[in-house]
């Protein structure tokens, strides 16, 4: 099924995530955008169809979220959830 990603972004979309689908509730897109090892951390855009949902997982080394489109929620252990929205300038 071809299915059309919308231009949100410079970022690629990416191809669908499907080696990491068994995480996801509905379809999420990865482009990773550097494979310098010596950065010493991953960077990808990860584009999520709207009602996707990622399961509870952890970063040992951390992560930074950058909301370039769209909205969504955030949620770290023991925390309460907090809304993430892309602010146009």
């Amino acid at each position: 099924m071809n299915i059309e990603i919308p231009k949100i972004s410079d970022f690629p979309p990416g191809e669908e995530n499907a080696g990491f689908a068994q995480y996801f509730t509905g379809r999420s897109y990865l482009a990773t955008l550097t494979t310098n090892k010596d950065l010493n951390v991953p960077l990808a855009n990860i584009t999520f169809e709207p009602g996707c949902r990622n399961n509870w997982h952890k970063h040992t080394g951390g992560q930074i979220l950058i909301v370039v489109g769209g909205e969504g929620l955030y949620q770290e252990r023991g925390k309460p959830s907090r809304h993430l929205k892309s602010v146009m300038l």
